[in-house]
């Protein structure tokens, strides 16, 4: 599922309608017969459709003549001057005039006090309003008729973006309707993504309506949210002769002194998600009791300065920083590892936290490093305050990804992976997953998809998505799900994507 930018997808629109001739009251048509789609119209017996002046408006119009033909009783106000329709809207408006349908010109404060009348009998409202154009802040009228919608109870879709949302940055543009539902089309709009966005477009539905792929692969739509299918097609299938050298040697550098479960949470998911042979180095103070908490996985500890050095110069993948500690000592570690070692580096936790103010050493690495922070990380090691970094993450993200020739793989609420030109959005994961060791068990799976082959960028991304797919299924039954559920259900979710 593409993200597009207004512009963007006005230049698509542009395109279709100038160089592929296709008309824009095609599309306008179109966009009206998937909302109509998502209506549960044998469920209702009336409707209020309030639209504005715009192509917005028009997609409501166009709506409006259909739910009519249905028999639906259908209330159409229309906001704002008439004699600035745009030129779709106005011929929608004049089909409608001509099948004798009434509809309301809402100018003022009284023809929204006799509209309150009408809404108040009709059991959905559709907003169409504004469009994914709007730029400026709503006031007058226009945030009069909000402001009723808002407040009538009633259940509102709203068509392509819930006016007064920036299409853009997903914030506010003075007033915005509170939908139930969005029905957009074709593309996931980019303010989508802010967070607590679901507040305000309820349940987000993308219908095509009708713009050819090849016109998609023309304007060179590189942000995405994933799928099934886009993790289905990458998962290594593993042939009937493969042995466990086929799948990796993953090395996890990991905890400390009062964090032995970091380091056993990054390992064991490295395990349980499919890496051949994994090690966990650690210092000797942990050794022991992490060799008595493994089955499968081996240790070596940071004493054993040859064996350790030979494990890790033989790494296809190598994990470094949960339960690690913040100081001197992690940043040596975090700085050999990233200068004399060849293999990809997924860093997190500590390894990430050591680098504030030591950004510079990430330009001595000799192959692909993955960062996985938080906000939090991320805020400390840019110096960008958290707020910031919220309304603005993909650009942040793509920004430092870029300068430093990293992946950035940025957790939270819709986790954000780019590689500095591309950004594709996980889709998958919840609040249930809000506990202690999560990035852990994220790291080690990250590290695990590495060490069998799959490319560090989408190795990054298949294990956020299948991450988010563990706490999805496992949060339908479960309060609160914690890493170790995870880990158990690691393998049974591969495979299911996998089928």
């Amino acid at each position: 599922m593409k993200i597009v930018t207004a512009e963007k997808l006005r230049e698509i629109d542009r395109f279709c309608i100038e160089s592929l001739k296709i008309p824009s009251m095609v599309l306008m048509e179109n966009a009206a017969l998937k909302v109509l789609k998502n209506i549960e119209y044998d469920n209702i017996n009336s409707a209020a459709i309030v639209c504005g002046t715009g192509n917005n408006g028009g997609d409501g119009l166009a709506l409006a003549r259909h739910l009519c033909v249905l028999g639906k009783k259908t209330e159409i106000f229309l906001i704002g001057d008439i004699s600035k329709l745009s030129e779709d809207c106005k011929l929608n408006y004049e089909i409608l005039l001509n099948m004798n349908v009434n509809i309301n010109n809402i100018t003022n404060i009284e023809d929204v006090s006799r509209m309150k009348k009408n809404i108040r009998q009709c059991d959905i409202i559709i907003d169409a309003i504004f469009g994914t154009g709007l730029c400026r802040e709503i006031k007058g009228i226009y945030e009069d008729v909000i402001l009723l919608i808002n407040n009538s109870g009633t259940y509102v879709i709203s068509i392509d973006i819930p006016s007064g949302l920036n299409a853009n940055t997903g914030e506010i543009l003075g007033c915005c309707i509170k939908a139930n539902k969005t029905i957009s089309f074709q593309f996931y709009k980019r303010g989508f993504l802010k967070y607590g966005i679901h507040e305000l477009t309820g349940k987000i539905i993308i219908e095509e309506i009708g713009i050819p792929n090849f016109v998609v692969d023309k304007f060179k739509i590189n942000d995405y949210i994933l799928d099934n299918k886009d993790i289905n097609k990458i998962i290594p299938k593993r042939k009937k002769y493969s042995h466990k050298g086929d799948f990796g040697r993953v090395s996890i550098v990991a905890g400390s002194a009062g964090f032995t479960g970091a380091a056993y949470i990054s390992t064991q998911s490295a395990v349980r998600s499919g890496a051949g042979l994994v090690t966990l180095c650690c210092s000797e103070i942990i050794q022991k009791i992490m060799s008595n908490k493994f089955i499968e996985a081996m240790t070596v500890s940071f004493k054993e300065k040859e064996k350790l050095n030979g494990i890790l110069n033989k790494s296809d993948v190598i994990a470094v920083g949960p339960g690690m500690g913040n100081n001197k000592g992690t940043l040596k570690i975090v700085s050999d590892i990233i200068k004399l070692t060849k293999a990809p580096i997924v860093i997190d936790a500590d390894g990430i936290n050591v680098l504030k103010d030591n950004l510079d050493v990430l330009k001595e690495k000799n192959n692909k490093i993955i960062l996985t922070p938080h906000l939090g990380e991320m805020s400390r090691i840019t110096q960008i305050p958290i707020d910031k970094i919220k309304r603005n993450r993909i650009e942040i993200s793509k920004q430092f990804a870029k300068e430093y020739d990293v992946i950035l793989l940025l957790k939270g609420f819709n986790t954000l992976i780019t590689n500095g030109e591309s950004v594709v959005v996980n889709s998958t994961g919840n609040s249930a997953m809000a506990s202690g060791g999560m990035g852990d068990c994220l790291t080690g799976m990250i590290a695990s998809f590495i060490g069998q082959g799959i490319e560090p960028f989408k190795a990054a991304y298949v294990a956020a998505y299948i991450h988010g797919m563990c706490g999805d299924k496992l949060s339908k039954k479960m309060y609160c799900v914690n890493a170790d559920h995870i880990i158990e259900e690691l393998p049974y979710v591969i495979k299911e994507l996998q089928r």
